[in-house]
């Protein structure tokens, strides 16, 4: 079939126009986005304490902000870049940043303030959309001819995939499905398939094409090898060590770092090949090189790390590693990376790229050194004035970059002879590159800042010279520091040797920002301070063993010091405490308890009704404490509450004289517990130590005695371990103990409003002035939902007083008891003559009275220390009539 073809000369071939580029591309743009993240990070380490959870906000909106930010606007660039591909709709990209943003938002609002459900929520969100991005870049390379760089991609679409599981661990920790141990070992795991994938698969991957280009050479002709089998070893080792460390399995989580850690190795196989053809000769090669150092330098320590601890302990222990990772390898290739690009960014034709390599470039030698000087300083013990050295050294290598950024970008612009290159629209270069300059500058500066601010702790005493030098043994013990005061001359640098001699751990912290990692009983560290300056405080940071008393006061010669608190003796969970230092007067309440208004919708009351004792001696039973949980303690008020079983108060023991109980203690929570029952005849040391979170212990005891006997948390401080709720009954039947229509129990206990272990909740505490008194955990609850009863039936109430500072007087309205039966003997039986109004219960004492409704109607029961019934001790049964015949 014949073809006619036509050449016509004179007319323009009407084909669409080339799309038009933004004025700057939204990639450059969306860098804004960075550096607002960059600030809110120095805003959250200036706020320092003033936050909730500061060391884990400051952490989160540097990384999980910031740096996440980065990852998913680069990544897609380069992913592009390299395919030669048409990028995906802007629309979509800007969608995805927008929900990666928020998604951050909802986390760290979620886990500071909480309700844990946004956290969640976010946590998920989080997830979709990485994985949204690595399904665009999948996309991306299936549509790709195939070229040198597809398999560069596969590290970014693996590093996303490492945030969703990292996203996933992270949102089951927010919504507090795990605790103890499980809890520590899903936090390690969590950091690590963060750090070491997310961020270190991404910039091993970036390193492929970017490392050969800073050296100005070609590229391996194993790099594509080197490539896959580097991402063979490091994704399924990440997968295994991740695996390992939730499943407490040390050495599988060790085997497979190394499999990660051999990846990395392979890595470095084309990395090295490009070092032999061509020296390092320029800052930015320099400064990648020593970041990729750092990062085999802080994988090894992980692998020590791992290698010597329980799973459960990996976490605290990297804890002092991170500036590793964040100084060493982050902060350094964003340096060494921005030390390469910012001249061919900055545009305006060979000349001025020479001119702006060269400027940026200057002084680099003495740059690199304090840089990488500084970092082992910030990881080694080392005294505080050393460490502050390596933060100036850190500080002082960002500083002149900035410097130098912000001159090579307001520079004139060169002569017309040598125009600067122009922007698709007509205006020059460096007008596009401004908004991304501008983010690296304020970027660099204010990370410097935060770095700083936050490992400083703030302001502290102004500098003072060296006087002389003293070494003070100090002991954490008994909710005490002792000594409580350490009095010294101006200038003195004080070292202090601090051990736990406690039962339960402890930490020591200084307001000039020193301090020591939670030392578990009988471990010891030393703090070498700077030279006396003022009065400075110190605290136990453990939740509310700083209001209890955990504090300490260093004090130069001649200022007064802080009022010594009072020695406590006693044994170990046991500890009695005289009179502490005076505390500020405050109100019982902040308001007084609307108790007449409706419970919330799905409230349900604590069940009173007490089950009869089980059959055969030997009772198994398992107890286990949580401290994270959340009840309603009045009509309408939701409190975070200390508990056994998740439920205030926990679950009751019931039996027989001589039975025996075997009850396995778990320590769910967050902090040190221990449990003590009162029906038991045993020695303390043992059975009622405190034990730390994950651990868990066989209590068995013989009941030889009849009573309704108190149990609580045995860890000191117990004021507050019992007034937040670890408190439950043992109910032991006195021999021949006849049968009833029905039985009750109620556990009086003190309400005290506000954030468990907060200074003003001790406070309240230790004046014993409760906001408001509750049975079964729940003031005025059986209001809201009266007991049963029938008229003429006979009706037992077992009552515990559990304080930890109040007792009670049982009375019901309308019907005196016939029968009282207090700490193991009867005041009172049916039959006798005379009648009782009340059961009178000192804090920790228990019994049971009786009495028969005469006829039909709403009866109240209250302790009748009025105020207390007013606050809350106060409840209802409803009586019904008795059937007919």
């Amino acid at each position: 079939m014949p073809v006619d073809i036509r050449i016509e000369s004179g007319r323009p071939i009407d084909l669409p126009p080339p799309p038009r580029r933004a004025r700057a591309s939204w990639h450059l743009r969306a860098n804004a986005i960075v550096v607002a993240w960059l600030a809110l990070t120095v805003v959250a380490a200036l706020a320092g304490d003033v936050l909730p959870a500061p060391s884990w906000l400051l952490i989160h909106v540097f990384l999980l902000g910031a740096v996440s930010t980065a990852v998913l606007i680069w990544s897609e660039h380069f992913t592009v870049a390299l395919l030669r591909v048409r990028g995906p709709s802007e629309r979509a990209s800007l969608t995805r940043l927008a929900l990666l943003n928020t998604a951050t938002v909802a986390v760290l609002a979620g886990v500071a303030y909480g309700p844990w459900h946004l956290a969640a929520v976010g946590a998920a969100l989080l997830t979709g959309v990485v994985l949204w991005h690595a399904a665009v870049l999948v996309r991306l390379v299936r549509g790709a001819l195939p070229g040198r760089f597809g398999h560069v991609i596969g590290w970014y679409v693996t590093a996303a995939c490492a945030l969703a599981a990292g996203g996933t661990l992270g949102g089951l920790m927010a919504a507090r499905t795990v605790q103890g141990a499980l809890h520590e070992r899903m936090s390690a795991a969590h950091a690590q398939v963060n750090v070491f994938g997310w961020i270190g698969l991404t910039v091993l991957g970036t390193l492929f094409t970017l490392w050969p280009t800073v050296l100005r050479t070609r590229m391996s002709d194993r790099t594509r090898r080197a490539s896959r089998a580097g991402l063979w070893l490091a994704a399924p080792g990440l997968t295994v060590a991740v695996t390992g460390l939730l499943a407490g399995w040390r050495w599988v989580a060790l085997a497979g770092l190394a499999a990660y850690a051999a990846g990395g190795l392979a890595v470095l196989v084309p990395l090295g090949d490009a070092l032999r053809r061509r020296r390092p000769h320029t800052g930015a090669a320099w400064m990648l090189g020593a970041a990729i150092v750092w990062f085999e330098v802080a994988l090894a320590a992980d692998l020590v790390v791992v290698a010597t601890r329980p799973a459960h302990q990996v976490a605290a222990a990297l804890a002092p590693l991170l500036p590793l990772v964040l100084v060493g390898f982050v902060a350094q290739v964003l340096l060494g990376s921005l030390l390469h690009l910012l001249p061919a960014v900055l545009g305006g034709g060979p000349a001025r790229f020479k001119e702006n390599a060269a400027l940026l470039e200057r002084g680099w030698p003495a740059r690199l050194t304090a840089l990488n000087v500084g970092v082992p300083l910030l990881v080694l013990p080392v005294p505080r004035p050393v460490a502050l050295l390596g933060w100036a050294s850190v500080l002082a290598a960002a500083l002149a970059f900035v410097a130098l950024a912000a001159t090579a970008l307001t520079r004139p612009r060169p002569p017309a002879a040598s125009p600067p290159a122009a922007s698709p629209d007509g205006g020059p270069g460096w007008r596009r590159a401004l908004p991304a300059v501008a983010g690296v500058v304020a970027g660099c500066l204010l990370t410097a800042a935060a770095v700083v601010v936050a490992t400083s702790g703030g302001a502290g005493p102004a500098a003072v010279a060296a006087t002389g030098s003293r070494t003070v043994e100090v002991t954490l013990s008994g909710m005490r520091i002792r000594p409580a005061v350490i009095e010294a001359p101006v200038g003195t640098v004080l070292t202090l040797r601090v051990t736990n001699a406690d039962a339960q751990r402890h930490d020591l912290r200084l307001a000039t920002g020193e301090r020591t990692p939670m030392l578990a009983p009988g471990q010891s560290v030393t703090l070498r301070l700077t030279p006396l300056g003022g009065p400075v405080d110190g605290w136990c940071t453990v939740a509310g063993h700083r209001a209890a008393g955990m504090t300490m006061r260093l004090a130069p010669t001649g200022t007064t010091a802080a009022s010594r608190p009072q020695e406590a003796t006693g044994h170990t969970g046991h500890t009695t405490t005289e009179a502490a230092p005076a505390m500020p007067t405050m109100p019982a309440m902040s308001g007084p308890l609307d108790l007449a208004a409706p419970m919330s919708s799905g409230w349900r009351p604590h069940d009173a009704t007490l089950r009869p004792a089980p059959g055969g001696t030997e009772h198994h039973v398992e107890i286990r404490a949580d401290d994270r949980l959340v009840q309603e303690v009045a009509p309408g008020v939701r409190q975070r509450v200390w508990t056994f079983n998740g439920a205030m108060p926990g679950p009751v023991l019931r039996g027989k004289v001589g039975d025996v109980f075997v009850v396995t203690f778990v320590n769910a929570g967050t902090m040190g517990h221990g449990i003590d029952f009162h029906a038991g005849a045993t020695a303390p040391d043992g059975p009622m130590r405190t034990i730390q979170p994950g651990e868990r212990l066989t209590y068995r005891f013989r009941a030889d005695y009849a009573g309704a006997w108190l149990y609580h948390c045995s860890t000191m401080p117990m004021t507050q371990h019992i007034a937040n709720g670890m408190y439950g009954a043992v109910v032991i039947d006195p021999p021949d103990l006849p049968s009833v229509d029905r039985e009750y129990l109620l556990v009086q206990g003190e309400l005290y409003l506000g954030e468990p272990g907060g200074p003003a909740q001790v406070a309240k505490i230790r004046q014993g002035a409760p906001d408001g008194w509750m049975f079964n955990g729940t003031a005025a609850g059986y209001d809201h939902a009266p007991l049963a009863a029938t008229a003429g039936e006979r009706v037992r109430i077992w009552a515990v007083a559990a304080g930890p500072s109040s007792g009670t007087s049982l009375h019901v309205v309308g019907a005196p008891f016939d029968t009282v039966y207090k700490e193991g003997a009867y005041r009172l039986r049916t039959g006798d003559a005379g009648g009782a109004q009340a059961l009178d219960l000192a804090p920790a004492q228990g019994g049971f009275a009786e009495l028969v409704f005469p006829e039909a109607g709403t009866y109240p029961i209250v302790d009748h220390t009025m105020r207390q019934a007013e606050a809350g001790a106060h409840g209802l049964f409803k009586v019904g009539a008795p059937p007919r015949d």
